[in-house]
């Protein structure tokens, strides 16, 4: 491990990571984001993401996992006095052994592995963060290809959202869009190319009801904003609207969940399906 920096006091670099947590301009402008946790830390490693600086405590002794990545990993080792380091952990009483500086990756949909079986979930002008990250942490855990959010949305790189995502924003890639149009624009190229893309849209007034659509093949899952549902663009994209049916006093699910149950209902038919050459998901790429 190279020697590492120290920073003790609230230096420019102290402030400039502590920004990362709570300004989204400033995540954009320096292109990186601060990753807390032990999970995240490791998934963002794992699957290739560039860690520009790991902050640990100026003292103390450090577990097995967090010397190997200070040995490990090509980043900057920075020692910082562990008052400053609980605060950029969130814990005022207690240091996090280890901290992550990442570089953000380029939105992009080509990051977005393409075949088959792709399975894309499009998330329209979410505004919660949290809901970003359950709904894509419901995505890594049922097999999709990328989860796409367009118009003015939520950050999926809030805090907020990698902890509800429990670090799956680093195995799966999310792609920030800004209209609906660069999406259809992609799969139009992807028809061209002769992959039989279909958009399915999701509405409690949907015309046929989830179980009874057939989700086998290469897929686009649209869920809409939590208040308004899909806007009026993305309806008339669609190649078929479907529902959720449920009952009790509950008049609708929360975005994310139904998000979920899509993405269920997908992978329980393809691995019904799979028998009969249903292809499997295509592998994911590192962030870069």
């Amino acid at each position: 491990m190279p020697r590492p920096l120290r920073v003790t006091t609230r230096n420019a670099a102290f402030q400039q990571w502590q920004a990362l947590l709570t300004n989204r301009t400033k995540r954009q402008r320096a292109g990186e984001l601060l990753v807390q946790g032990v999970r995240p830390i490791t998934l963002a490693v794992e699957h290739g993401w560039t860690v520009r600086a790991l902050l640990h405590a100026d003292r103390g002794p450090l577990s097995g996992w967090a010397r190997e990545l200070l040995d490990r990993v090509p980043a900057t080792p920075v020692a910082m006095a562990p008052e400053l380091l609980a605060e950029l952990g969130g814990k005022d009483d207690e240091a996090p052994e280890l901290l992550a500086v990442v570089a953000l990756p380029e939105d992009d949909l080509g990051r977005i592995p393409v075949g088959p079986g792709l399975l894309v979930v499009v998330f329209d002008r979410p505004t919660t963060p949290g809901n970003i990250g359950t709904l894509v942490r419901s995505a890594d855990a049922f097999g999709a290809s990328g989860v796409v959010i367009t118009g003015h949305a939520a950050d999926p790189y809030d805090p907020k959202a990698v902890r509800a995502s429990t670090g799956s924003v680093f195995s799966v890639p999310v792609v920030r869009v800004p209209t609906h149009r660069a999406v259809v624009e992609w799969v139009d190229g992807l028809r061209s190319a002769g992959l039989p893309v279909r958009i399915v849209g999701t509405d409690e007034r949907g015309e046929v009801e989830l179980a009874e659509q057939d989700l086998t093949g290469p897929e686009l899952v649209l869920v809409g904003n939590e208040t308004h549902g899909l806007s009026a663009a993305w309806r008339q994209t669609c190649d078929r609207m479907v529902r959720i049916p449920i009952g009790g006093a509950a008049s609708s699910l929360n975005a994310a969940a139904a998000a979920t149950v899509v993405l269920y209902e997908v992978a329980r038919q393809r691995s019904v399906g799979a028998a009969g050459g249903i292809p499997a998901q295509p592998g994911r790429r590192p962030a870069g």
